[in-house]
Parts: structure tokens; sequence; C-alpha cells
């Protein structure tokens, strides 16, 4: 999905009236935000955050220190490690990785819901999409995660639904 499309799904689930302007700049089409009163802004992550403070939703970058560079962290992993990377073997190495991550966890920051949670999610949908039965079950973690993300109040939008089934068919007995 493209970042442009990503940010007015961000923009409705904020409960912002449309009408910023997004284009693309150079060849990894880099969105940029013409604002209406200042410079314009450059990238996923910038325009995402400017978009929460807009919308006085703070406490989706986070609300301690802590929290907010683990917001922080997530945002940059979304850009360098998410978008760009389709090969199969990238994204079993990803899945794998936020898998053994969500582990213990709610939310990518624990307990609270922010605005790395919608942003990974829009990234990780083309992948967790095509993925088999099997995989999802595989990345349990990961699955159980990106359900709890879909089904959040604004999120998913017209994006379709992935379909996780709650029984497990396969046990790792096999």
């Amino acid at each position: 999905m493209a970042a442009a499309a990503e940010l007015l799904l961000l923009e409705k689930s904020l409960g912002l009236s449309k009408g910023n302007k997004y284009s693309a700049q150079g060849e990894r089409q880099i969105p940029v935000l013409q604002t209406n009163n200042g410079p314009s802004l450059t990238g996923l992550t910038t325009i995402a955050a400017h978009l929460v403070k807009q919308a006085n939703k703070e406490y989706l970058l986070g609300s301690t220190p802590e929290e907010k560079a683990v917001v922080q962290q997530w945002l940059e992993y979304r850009v360098t490690q998410v978008d760009g990377h389709a090969s199969k073997d990238d994204v079993r190495t990803l899945l794998k990785d936020l898998n053994l991550y969500l582990e213990d966890k709610v939310y990518l920051t624990g307990y609270h819901f922010t605005l790395a949670d919608i942003l990974l999610y829009y990234g990780l949908h083309r992948f967790i999409v095509d993925l088999t039965v099997q995989e999802k079950e595989k990345y349990l973690n990961v699955s159980r995660w990106f359900c709890h993300i879909q089904h959040h109040p604004g999120v998913r939008q017209q994006l379709p639904s992935v379909v996780f089934i709650k029984n497990r068919l396969y046990t790792s007995s096999h």
C-alpha cells in the first residue's frame, strides 16, 4: 500500500477531516505533506506523528519517556525493516523476529495501543493477508497481535479483513 493511502487511513482513524494534500518524492516514493502554515513535511513517520498531534491524540506517541522511545523505535523499524522488503525470506525473518518479540506483549509498547501498532499493521497487512493457515499458526504471536489491531475501532477501515482460526489445526508434534 502506498504511503499516501496509509496516511489517508490514519487521518480517518484519528477523526481528522480530509483536506491534507500528499505527494511522493524520489524513487522510493517518500510521502510529502504540504502544510497550510509552514514548510512541507517529509516521511511517513514524521507526517504520521504530525497527524496524531493535529488530532490531539498525543497519547498514541507514548505516555512515558520510555514508551515514547519504544514507539519511535517501532516507527523506525517500520520504515527501515518492513518497507521495501518483498522477498519471502525477508518476510519470514521479519515475522519470526516480531513473533518472538510479541511473545509477552499485547501491543508493541507492552500494554498501550500506539501509533506504532497502527503503522506496523498497515505495513504488514500486504504480507499477512497472503499467509496460509499454517503460516499464521507458525507466527501465532504476530497473528494474535494483528487480529487484535485489525479489530481496534477505526484501524482496518476498507482493508480486507484477515481471517484467523481460533483453534489450532496443526500441532507441533508432527
